[in-house]
């Protein structure tokens, strides 16, 4: 008894979704370009089944019947000239056929037919003069339509010689039909432009809203207006709206933010004034050193919940931005060093960009000796890199150091000091230009920390 060989349901199954995942793979990713193919698939569809239909039904059946209303009336020549035998030379028929039949006739006695010819690749008058030929003469025949472009001969094998016909090549075949097809092509590319045109202009109002939307993201000033389509015009209104409610958020919480900022400095302020009206002992001074530790963990937090979110995107100087850092860093006692390759000119919200600087600096200068500043250009994105010789930190700890109040116990303690923020400040600021900042291995063997942001 024969196996039978059973194809597993999961195979069958996922033979749609590879093909699937295939075509969405050719497919293109665009908006603009997946909407023409909507539009011209249809269309060059339904032209193929028109020229299909055309060419199958109309065209053929033209050519046949035109086909066989000449081989009838070569037919009816040949019949004459055997029935009336007292013109041999066929001059009588010559002229019958031209002034009646429109046909050039000559009768060429003890002539045999020529070796066959080379056929067309596609001749649909080919295949109907033959078939009609054979199935109303049935006598031995030789054709040639492509000798002459406006005109075929035809050659029939009688008892006594050889008739030779010549015809236009509009009396066997449908020759205007190119109209149609060049009419039907011309019509498809007008409707297709007209299409295109349009296509392009509903497609605009979606780019400038996406457009938008990234400069929002990024922290830059927008000018916007909702235009197109209905759609398009109420997705345009809803982000209007929700960029209105974002900055009302904003303005409440730094409002906030101030509020408390300025109650929590006075309360400090007091503690500073009763700490220098008192004798000055040596408990004194870990208080004032607990006063202004607690005054510099009260910047850090104010500065991680505030985020610089309400400053503006400007043109900036980048190499007088880092000229400015490597003087601090070197005032400091650390070898210093700036490599800027490209335009210095970058949109950024510069104070906020200053201090994602200052905070990566200050991390480098505080676990290592030397720092080297790199800045460069790739493709849509500036890179800064900030190097240093310090102890770095292991992999696995890379993304923690990240997140806010958390500290190593290792070499490269995060912040010593400090709160902890660092990092996690200097990760917002560049998340909130639509970049980010990630750790690395240093080439002076310590840490590099790699600033991505928009250009």
């Amino acid at each position: 008894m024969a196996e039978v060989a059973l194809v597993p349901k999961s195979a069958t199954r996922s033979l749609p979704r590879r093909i699937a995942r295939a075509i969405s793979g050719v497919m293109p990713k665009g908006l603009y370009p997946r909407s023409l193919i909507i539009i011209i698939t249809p269309v060059v569809l339904l032209q193929s089944v028109i020229a299909y239909v055309f060419m199958e039904r109309h065209w053929q059946l033209v050519t046949q019947r035109l086909s066989a209303a000449v081989t009838s009336d070569i037919a009816a020549l040949i019949d004459l000239h055997e029935t009336f035998t007292d013109d041999p030379a066929g001059d009588t028929l010559s002229r019958i056929a031209a002034e009646r039949l429109a046909l050039d006739v000559q009768f060429m006695p003890g002539a045999r037919l020529p070796a066959p010819g080379p056929k067309p690749f596609f001749s649909l008058l080919d295949e109907a003069l033959s078939d009609e030929i054979t199935r109303q003469i049935g006598l031995p025949f030789w054709i040639d339509t492509v000798g002459r472009s406006n005109w075929i001969e035809i050659r029939v094998l009688m008892k006594d010689g050889v008739l030779r016909v010549t015809a236009r090549r509009s009396q066997a075949y449908a020759s205007n039909s190119h109209i149609f097809l060049l009419w039907m092509v011309g019509t498809s590319l007008i409707l297709l432009g007209v299409a295109i045109l349009f296509l392009r202009n509903q497609i605009r109002p979606i780019q400038r809203l996406a457009t938008a939307a990234e400069d929002f993201g990024r922290g830059r000033e927008i000018e916007f207006r909702p235009r197109g389509a209905r759609e398009v015009r109420q997705a345009g209104h809803a982000f209007i709206e929700m960029k209105r409610r974002i900055e009302r958020a904003i303005d409440q919480r730094t409002t906030m933010l101030n509020g408390v900022s300025h109650d929590l400095r006075t309360i400090l302020t007091r503690f500073r004034l009763s700490l220098a009206l008192i004798d000055q002992t040596s408990d004194v001074d870990d208080l004032k050193r607990d006063v202004d530790e607690m005054g510099r963990m009260l910047e850090g937090y104010l500065a991680f919940a505030r985020g610089d979110l309400g400053e503006p995107a400007v043109a900036s100087d980048l190499a007088a931005l880092l000229a400015e850092l490597k003087g601090d860093a070197e005032r400091s006692g650390h070898q210093t060093s700036v490599d800027i390759a490209g335009d210095p000119m970058v949109t950024v919200r510069a104070d906020a960009f200053r201090r994602l600087m200052f905070n990566l600096l200050s991390n480098a200068a505080r676990h290592g000796d030397r720092i080297a500043i790199s800045a460069s250009h790739e493709t849509r994105w500036l890179v800064v890199n900030v190097d240093d010789d310090g102890p770095g930190i292991t992999p696995e700890a890379r993304e923690e150091v990240f997140k806010p109040f958390v500290r190593l116990d290792e070499a490269r303690n995060q912040d010593e000091g400090g709160s902890g923020l660092g990092l996690a400040i200097a990760r917002d600021i560049a998340r909130s230009h639509g970049g980010d900042i990630v750790l690395g291995t240093s080439p002076l063997g310590g840490l590099r920390a790699t600033v991505r942001l928009p250009a």
